[in-house]
């Protein structure tokens, strides 16, 4: 139902939407109700009530079947009406929602109104008090961001399938649990259910039972499949995914499939570290907001799983999901690239009243029903981030994840002196931990618990790392401080088996008005808003297995110029890599060979190496080469040029061929690079883009690229229907320009394409 919608606002009257016959503009979904810049977001942009009207016809609305529909999520309430009839307001922002609207439709001339409510309510998790929409560190800008589906479904549907494997590390006894809710409108004696697991398209295994449908409203059955063949078990090395149709049949006819994807792996968190698949894995990631410039949190599959493969290319095994449930597409492609995820229900240092209460203990629950089939999720989120004890609600949000989910651990952030807490009834310890050493530069970790499994959960931030700023235009000096704090971070957490991992703060930049920001965006991020790696994110990308791809990676520009300048880390430039040995060359003559810096970090598994710059002569315009090697074996090489004559203007997008359908976009990245491809900071002047061909750009223009250290994106996104070559062109006043093209074609290509 995503595309063609009439948007209008802000109403004064929410009352008023199903009358209203004023102005609107057309837009496809997902889709955000305010225009937004890459930084300087303004709540009162979004505060208020704005109008989606979606005009359809239904044949096969004549009786014989039922219609669902559902949001995948609103921001913040949504009050729907069908034809002049008003549906329940969902109130929340995360979570998907659904009605039955079999009643409401006809086959002709159906007309849905949307009415979605922007302002900031105290009473909707993660919203706390204090200053209205900042009182929590993240923008919420509204919209309805996610998609929204219409299924036609036969009297009697599957409305959910929890598939759970057993004895998953027993070979000769695998199986899957499977526990089916049929959703039963006109009850019938002779139902079965057939389940049928693939490999690729081939059955593998398959199992009939027998269903009494007597009576209607909802029925559960519980059966389990068995027989499994040689199953390859889910890792982050190896993602193998197996799909399981479930199929409803009436009287020998089938009338009803829902397909699973199952992954068979055994995770757990014990007081000697994480284990999967029965072997201790170190977890190492960061947190992730789900926030885009231009469009909020209003982006495609195609996007969200973009996301995913940076993460991993940047040695990523694990991803929190801080501090709410995101996209379903997210998990998908957390699923599909062996990711690991710690899902968590929307909440931020706040506990409300009765209500509210209520209201955080139904997301927990929606969160669980939603995701519990993502082999990729190892943790969930019964206790929201940073909130105060709750002997309570926090018993009843353990009970609702065991009932619904008892193959998985709980856990919840805590922070500061909660480090000691004997109230807690979740079953992992997660702290989000910003202690500091004594000299208060860089961070140093509590000790990790001994009476129950001990997760870091966020470190560095703005709050234990060397600045309160991480951005392209700071001083080298700080940018560079960033990587070392996460490289201590991870250092000492590989230190002790007993924490099972640490989760910097943060995957990427996030837009906020709450404390250590500038221009309304949070520098945290170990990348950009645009989702290019900062200096920081060098020690994570170093942690990928060189049989993967050898990285060299400095912590530094090759640049001699002020606040940029080499010079100013004196002793300690970092290299970041996967070698055992770099061998350094300055305008081709031999000048240092280091090995990595174990004196410093002893527990990383490939320790950053450590260069002394401060010889080199500045005036030569140097060059310098870095050659890696393992084993004594050569494996990569990189040369940086200091000659800022000899810059150049990049541009890529991420994907060459989109579909036409109004949601599908890319993004594409301008970058001033050295004569060799290596970034070169805080390059003045602006961009200008020309867009020419069937599709919508998604960005500033002209683009500040001065502003943001000479790094930058934009997205393209299609148009409904049009197809075509859509090429952008990026012009800047002293680099030649570049042109990019992607292909925009009807058919749909395969799902997520690389």
């Amino acid at each position: 139902m995503n595309p063609k919608w009439r948007f209008a606002g802000p109403l004064r009257n929410p009352g008023d939407a199903p009358r209203y016959s004023g102005r609107f503009e057309e837009v496809d979904l997902p889709h955000t109700v305010a225009e937004l810049s890459w930084r300087e977001w303004n709540p009162a942009d979004w505060e208020g009530f704005w109008l989606y009207r979606k005009e359809f016809d239904l044949p096969g609305a004549d009786g014989s079947a039922r219609f669902l529909l559902r949001f995948a999520g609103g921001m913040t309430a949504t009050r729907p009406w069908l034809n002049g009839r008003a549906l329940p307001e969902y109130v929340g922002g995360y979570l998907p929602f659904e009605y039955e609207i079999t009643d409401h439709v006809r086959e002709q001339g159906n007309r849905l109104d949307v009415v979605v409510d922007g302002r900031f309510d105290i009473n909707t998790p993660p919203n706390r008090p204090g200053k209205p929409a900042n009182s929590v560190d993240l923008w919420q800008p509204a919209g309805l961001y996610r998609d929204v589906t219409l299924e036609m479904v036969p009297a009697n549907y599957l409305a959910d399938v929890f598939a759970r494997p057993r004895a998953v590390l027993e070979p000769g006894n695998r199986s899957i649990d499977v526990r089916a809710t049929v959703d039963v409108a006109a009850p019938r004696t002779d139902a079965e259910l057939t389940l049928e697991l693939y490999d690729d398209g081939v059955p593998i295994a398959s199992e009939t039972a027998p269903l009494a449908l007597d009576r209607p409203g909802r029925a559960t059955i519980s059966t389990t499949l068995r027989g499994l063949p040689d199953i390859t078990l889910w890792s982050t090395g190896n993602p193998k995914l197996y799909r399981l149709v479930v199929t409803l049949s009436i009287a020998g006819r089938p009338v009803h499939d829902y397909l699973v994807n199952v992954g068979f792996r055994q995770a757990e968190f014990t007081e000697r570290g994480f284990f999967l698949n029965g072997e201790r894995l170190q977890l190492f990631g960061s947190g992730r907001h789900h926030y885009f410039p231009y469009t909020g949190s209003a982006m495609p599959a195609r996007v969200q799983y973009q996301d995913v493969r940076i993460l991993k290319r940047h040695g990523h095994n694990m991803v929190r999901c801080t501090v709410y449930p995101q996209d379903e597409s997210f998990l998908d492609a957390c699923d599909e690239l062996g990711l690991l995820v710690y899902d968590e229900a929307p909440g931020w240092g706040y506990l409300g009243d009765a209500d509210w209460l209520d209201r955080s203990a139904r997301d927990v629950r929606e969160m669980i029903l939603r995701d519990r089939n993502h082999p990729s999720i190892v943790l969930w989120g019964a206790r929201l981030n940073e909130t105060p004890n709750n002997t309570e609600f926090y018993t009843r949000t353990q009970a609702i994840a065991r009932e619904l989910d008892a193959s998985r651990q709980t856990t919840g952030a805590m922070i500061f002196n909660m480090h000691g807490t004997t109230d807690f009834q979740q079953d992992v310890f997660s702290y989000n931990d910003y202690a500091k050493r004594p000299d208060a530069r860089y961070p140093q970790l509590r000790p990790p618990r001994t009476d129950r499994p001990y997760l870091v959960s966020e470190a560095v931030g703005t709050l234990s790392g060397p600045a309160k700023f991480y951005r392209r235009t700071d001083p080298v000096v700080d940018q560079h401080g960033q990587a070392v704090a996460h490289a201590m971070v991870h250092d000492q957490a590989a230190g002790d088996q007993r924490y099972c991992g640490a989760l910097g703060w943060s995957s990427y930049d996030y837009q906020s008005g709450h404390g250590n920001q500038r221009s309304g965006i949070k520098s945290t991020g170990i990348f950009d808003m645009f989702r290019e790696p900062k200096l920081g994110a060098a020690i994570y990308t170093a942690q990928v297995d060189p049989a993967r791809h050898p990285v060299i990676e400095p912590a530094f520009y090759w640049d001699f110029d002020g606040e940029f300048s080499v010079h100013n880390l004196g002793a300690e430039a970092m290299i970041c890599s996967n070698a055992d040995r770099l061998e350094l060359f300055v305008d081709g003559r031999d000048f240092a060979t280091l090995h990595p810096a174990r004196e410093r970090f002893p527990n990383l598994r490939f320790a950053p190496f450590l260069a002394d710059f401060r010889s080199v002569d500045a005036t030569r315009e140097p060059e310098l080469r870095v050659d890696a090697y393992r084993n004594d074996l050569p494996i990569g090489s990189r040369t940086f040029s200091s000659a800022r004559a000899r810059d150049r203007l990049q541009a890529r997008a991420d994907d060459d061929t989109l579909v036409a359908n109004g949601s599908d976009a890319t993004r594409v990245v301008f970058r001033v690079v050295d004569e060799h491809g290596a970034p070169r900071p805080a390059r003045s002047g602006n961009l200008r883009l020309v867009l020419d061909g069937p599709a919508i750009l998604l960005g500033d223009n002209p683009f500040p690229l001065g502003e943001v250290g000479g790094v930058g994106a934009v997205w393209l996104r299609t148009r409904y229907g049009r197809t075509g070559e859509a090429e952008l062109r990026v012009e800047h006043d002293t680099l030649d320009p570049q042109r990019v093209r992607v292909l925009v074609r009807g058919e749909q290509p395969d799902e997520h394409q690389p």
